[in-house]
């Protein structure tokens, strides 16, 4: 028999023009019922002609489709059948186009062929089969399914996996002979053995049924990137992330992402952006496990797919055109208000006091030289955060793990700081003066009521200095956006915080009539200064209690002492500059020269030292971890710890887990890495884990008693999280 017609769109056996079934009998010739001779019908004959021609029909009619699709088999929660577009083999034919077909219950899923965070691909065996010498299996595009923000990929309800067959014996009778092994989920994963077997005689035609179906999921294998018009221009794979930019001949409409990196590689959930009309793409996936080899992305994107080999770059590309208006303008925004409300936070108040005097002072003075002094303090803040970012994008494309915050500790840095503040604080007290002139930040406070630019731009400088240890809870993500993108982005995002936190002295900056409608300067101002210079006093002591958690006891009694020398000495009389140079400079050199406690901490009562490979020693046995980052700089870590870890019913609960307790305060590479490696980089970071969440369940930086207690409740679920 010939090999059917091929259609050359699909790709498949053309349809046959349909007949009737009876137009292909001749029925004169098989009846013979009219009798030449006599001339008359024979009633028995004509009933013997009619039943062969109904048993003839019913044989075409059935023929095809026993021929062309096998039995169905049945497992818990999936129905699987071979199908093939020919119901045989024709002469010549070297290969079949076959399907697996699949229908799944309601609310089950079955997996790609990479099943993402969790999951196992269909494992198929055609041992057994006859005539067969190899199946090519295809995957249609898949979908995507998060369960307690576990990735997975997959397909549910119905699908149809194209096979092509070549034939050992090109014409000659085959069979197909599979097993299949299909892990199939829902709120619970049941794996699935499946046996099927199918027919080829030699000879047939096509199935015209079963064509049309295998076309139609054919059509949805995803092809190269020229096929579907869609081009990978650049991606970037490190440790944190896969970036990746792409260009589309046709704007996207609702595209989802599906990277693939060797059988161990996991990805989180795809942070898309659009831009230049919906034709550009950018995408930043969170690694979630590492893979091997050459990375692999498919793109799915209403009725088109590609799968694409990606070349990476030594740098991830940054979002481009409205990009930046879409997704990064949001970031920006958050970072902006951020930056803002941290002028109202506990380590900027006694900054901005310094600011507050100054202005007190400055009531009656032309509204030139208000507004130039304010622009000068904003510049201060602006600089430092630009400053920052240069740093931070240095460092990063040196290999460093970059964190928020962390300069608070360094011995050094702190000492400094200290010095610094009591500085102010003796300033704002009354126990020295500088006069105009000098260059140094000792005199920052004086130079603000006199006019000095310097100064003002140091006031706003140091206030950006102080903000960081605060910001946790309000910038959080877009310091995570910022440490994790390009260059570009994270310059952006660090001046839309400084913008944020300059706000106050751009307003007074923009309408310097607003320092007239302060009270006017009068004996009241002295109370204030006096109030504002014991806040000050009050921040050193915390930042004291800071450095004995980064550097131990004797770090900070040794500060502390030289701090007190030299308050005592400018209270005494000593001529500030040489008492605040000398004092400044000892305390630096404390800072920096004196080694620091090396004995661990000890954990909070309750908890106990943080190891992460115990998460999952404990998950295994069955327990809910429950791991809290941790810092004595971290005013936010406090404040979750007071107002939420230690109330009575989250305590309760807290006592029910294994408590892991991380402190931060003193740098700690294990710690540095553990954050990082979950796309975080500044602190309070909490985290749960358990049977019910094994990859952990991530809380809010600033945490309430509702999240702690459904986290917990959650991970601690049974039988786990649904694959």
């Amino acid at each position: 028999m010939a090999v059917p017609a091929m259609d050359a769109a699909a790709g498949w056996p053309a349809r046959p023009r349909k007949a009737s079934v009876f137009g292909h009998v001749p029925v004169s010739a098989k009846a013979g019922s009219v009798a030449p001779e006599a001339g008359r019908v024979d009633p028995c004959a004509m009933l013997r002609s009619l039943v062969f021609l109904i048993l003839a029909g019913l044989v075409c009619l059935a023929a095809p489709l026993r021929a062309a699709q096998s039995d169905v088999a049945r497992g818990n929660a999936v129905t699987a059948r071979l199908l093939t577009a020919q119901d045989g083999v024709g002469e010549g034919m070297a290969r079949v186009q076959a399907g697996l077909d699949l229908t799944l219950d309601p609310g089950w899923h079955s997996y790609w062929r990479s099943p993402g965070e969790v999951g196992l691909p269909p494992a198929i065996s055609w041992e057994g089969s006859e005539n067969v010498a190899d199946v090519a299996l295809a995957y249609p595009a898949p979908e995507r399914f998060e369960a307690f923000e576990i990735q997975n990929f997959g397909y549910s309800e119905h699908v149809l996996h194209p096979l092509t067959v070549t034939l050992a014996e090109p014409g000659a009778p085959a069979r197909l002979d599979l097993r299949l092994d299909l892990l199939v989920c829902a709120a619970i994963c049941v794996p699935e053995t499946l046996t099927l077997a199918l027919d080829l005689p030699a000879g047939g035609g096509l199935d015209a049924v079963s064509a049309d179906l295998l076309a139609d999921w054919t059509a949805r294998v995803p092809g190269s990137g020229a096929e579907a018009g869609i081009a990978v221009e650049r991606a970037h794979l490190d440790d944190t992330a896969l970036t990746v930019s792409a260009i589309a001949t046709e704007p996207f409409a609702n595209p989802d992402l599906f990277p693939e990196h060797g059988a161990y590689a996991a990805f989180g959930a795809p942070e898309i952006t659009l831009s230049d009309g919906g034709r550009r793409l950018w995408a930043r996936f969170p690694v979630a496990g590492t893979g091997e080899g050459t990375p692999m992305l498919t793109l799915v994107d209403g009725d088109r797919a590609a799968t694409v080999s990606l070349t990476l770059s030594d740098t991830p590309p940054a979002p481009e055109g409205s990009a930046v208006g879409d997704g990064l303008w949001r970031v920006l925004l958050v970072a902006m208000l951020g930056g803002l409300i941290l002028n109202a936070m506990p380590c900027v108040l006694p900054v901005l006091s310094i600011k507050l005097a100054a202005a007190l002072q400055a009531r009656d003075r032309a509204p030139a030289r208000v507004r130039a002094g304010f622009l000068a303090a904003a510049a201060g803040v602006l600089t430092f955060f630009g400053a920052l970012a240069v740093a931070v994008i240095g460092l990063r494309s040196a290999g460093y793990a970059v964190g928020w915050g962390v300069q608070f500790q360094n011995p050094a840095f702190l000492a400094l700081m200290i010095g610094l503040i009591t500085l102010f604080a003796a300033n704002m007290l009354g126990l020295f003066e500088v006069r105009l002139g000098q260059d140094t930040l000792t005199g920052m406070a004086r130079t603000e009521a006199r006019g000095g630019w310097g100064g003002d731009f140091a006031t706003g400088a140091f206030a950006a200095v102080m903000a960081t240890p605060c910001s946790a809870p309000f910038i959080g993500t877009a310091v995570t956006y910022a440490l994790t993108g390009g260059a570009a982005r994270t310059l952006a995002v660090f001046l839309a915080m400084g913008t944020g936190l300059a706000l106050p002295y751009l307003a007074v900056a923009a309408w310097p009539a607003l320092i007239r409608r302060l009270p006017r300067p009068g004996r009241w101002m002295r109370q204030v200064q006096m109030a504002l210079g014991g806040l000050l006093l009050l921040t050193a002591l915390w930042l004291l209690t800071v450095l004995a958690g980064a550097a131990g006891l004797r770090m900070a009694l040794v500060v502390g002492g030289l701090a007190a020398v030299m308050l005592a000495a400018l209270a005494l009389g000593t001529r500030a500059w040489q008492a605040g140079g000398v004092g400044l400079a000892a305390l630096v050199l404390a800072g920096a020269s004196l080694p620091p406690a090396q004995a661990d901490r000890a954990v909070e009562a309750g908890w106990e030292p943080f190891a992460e490979a115990r998460i999952a020693e404990e998950v295994a046995r069955g327990n809910t971890v429950f791991v809290d980052v941790t810092a004595d700089w971290c005013l936010t870590c406090k404040a979750n710890k007071s107002l939420v870890l230690t109330r009575d019913t989250v305590a309760e609960a807290l006592s029910e887990t294994v408590a892991l307790q991380a402190d931060w305060t003193r740098p700690d590479d294990a710690i540095a890495a553990y954050l990082k490696a979950n796309d975080r980089f500044g602190i309070p970071f909490d985290a749960v884990y358990g049977p019910g969440a094994p990859d952990g369940l991530l809380l809010p930086e600033l945490l309430t008693e509702a999240a702690v207690l459904d986290a917990i409740s959650r991970a601690g679920a049974r039988p786990g999280a649904p694959g």
